[in-house]
């Protein structure tokens, strides 16, 4: 894993994955990802060394209570994003697209203006 924005990225596509089926495995996350196997191996096991997620014998992935609090972090800016580019105008796949890009490097502080904005309708 490069960089902040994949270990965010990997978080988040797990997350987005046990919500649509009861168990997720690497391969999942590489099927869903578009990725080799070996790459989400790879950041899987980072993961794991810094304490998000956990690994079963079974190969099955866990989130810990701080890799889940993470990851619904990071779902929450993308949707909280998605919607405010959609009140502004951008169409459902230009929103997402755009709040996949920014969710990742946009300040805190910009966040939770955009976010009170969103709540206010």
């Amino acid at each position: 894993m490069k960089d902040h924005e994949s270990e965010e990225m990997y978080l988040e596509t797990i997350l987005v994955l046990k919500g649509e089926r009861p168990a997720v495995r690497s391969i999942d996350i590489a099927e869903k990802l578009g990725y080799a196997k070996s790459s989400v191996s790879r950041g899987v096991s980072l993961l794991q060394d810094r304490g998000y997620i956990r690994v079963g014998d079974d190969g099955f992935i866990d989130f810990t209570e701080s890799g889940r609090e993470k990851a619904n972090g990071i779902y929450e800016r993308h949707n909280i994003l998605t919607k405010f580019f959609m009140e502004i105008g951008a169409d459902e796949a230009l929103a997402e697209s755009n709040a996949c890009r920014i969710e990742h490097v946009i300040d805190d502080r910009i966040f939770e203006l955009i976010k009170k904005q969103v709540n206010k309708h």
